[in-house]
C-alpha cells in the first residue's frame, strides 16, 4: 500500500483504489480526509480529532464512514446515523478493504494531575501501526511503525525505548508538528541511531511503499 504523510498525526493509505485516513486533527491541512474511504479516529484531543475534517470527508462520499472510540463518535455520530462505529481493544474489523486491529486503551500520561483518557491504536492489514498518543505495544510483529515523535507527555529516550521494544522493520515520525527545524537533526540521529530500526521523517505531502 501507499502510505502518504500528512500535517501532524494524520496519515493516508492508499489500495487498490480505496483509501484510509487516520487522524485528521485541528493541526492537518484542511481536506486531509476528503475522498477517503474510511476515517479512524485514536482519540479525542483536537490535534487528532477535528470535527470540521470529519464531517467534510463524510460529506465529500457518501459512502465513507468512521471507526473510533464512544467520546468521538459521540460528537459526530447523529448528524451521520448507521456511518460512524464504536470500537475499542481487541475488536477487528474491515474499513474500505482494509483489515484494521485494534489495540491499547489508555493516553499516555501527561501529568499524575492530568486524568488518563480513552486512547486507541490502529494496526492495518497486518503492517502498519498507528499508536496514537500511547506507547502501546501490540501483541504481534509490526513492519512499520508510526512513531509518535514529539509530544507534551514524552521524552526522546521514551520515544527510542519504544521502537526497541516493539521492533518494527521501519519507523517513520508522526505527531511531529510541534518539532522545530532545529530540533529534527537531534531527533532524527539519537533516534536511528539507538532505535535500532530504519528511522525516517516524512514531510507532508511525501509517500513510501509499505
Amino acid at each position: 500500500m501507499e502510505l502518504i504523510k500528512k500535517t501532524h498525526a494524520c496519515v493516508r493509505l492508499e489500495h487498490e483504489g480505496r483509501s484510509l485516513v487516520i487522524d485528521p486533527g485541528a493541526f492537518t491541512e484542511p481536506g486531509a480526509a476528503v475522498g477517503a474511504d474510511a476515517v479512524l479516529v485514536t482519540h479525542e484531543h483536537p490535534d487528532h480529532f477535528d470535527e470540521g475534517q470529519l464531517r467534510a470527508a463524510l460529506e465529500a462520499n457518501p459512502a465513507a464512514e468512521i471507526w473510533t472510540l464512544r467520546s468521538v463518535a459521540e460528537r459526530v455520530s447523529a448528524a451521520f446515523p448507521g456511518r460512524v462505529h464504536v470500537v475499542g481493544h481487541g475488536d477487528a474489523f474491515t474499513a474500505a478493504g482494509f483489515d484494521v486491529q485494534v489495540h491499547g486503551e489508555l493516553h499516555a500520561v501527561i501529568h499524575p494531575d492530568i486524568p488518563r483518557i480513552t486512547n486507541i491504536g490502529f494496526f492495518v492489514d497486518g503492517t502498519v501501526f498507528h499508536p496514537g498518543d500511547a506507547l502501546t505495544v501490540p501483541d504481534r510483529a509490526v513492519e512499520t511503525l508510526l512513531l509518535p515523535v514529539m509530544a507534551p507527555w514524552s521524552k526522546i529516550s521514551e520515544v527510542i525505548d519504544y521502537v526497541r521494544e516493539v521492533k518494527p522493520r521501519r519507523a517513520y515520525d508522526v505527531h511531529d508538528a510541534l518539532l522545530t527545524d532545529l530540533a529534527t537533526p537531534v531527533y532524527e540521529n539519537q533516534i536511528g541511531s539507538l532505535g535500532g530500526a530504519e528511522h525516517k521523517r516524512l514531510r507532508p505531502g511525501t509517500s513510501v511503499r509499505v
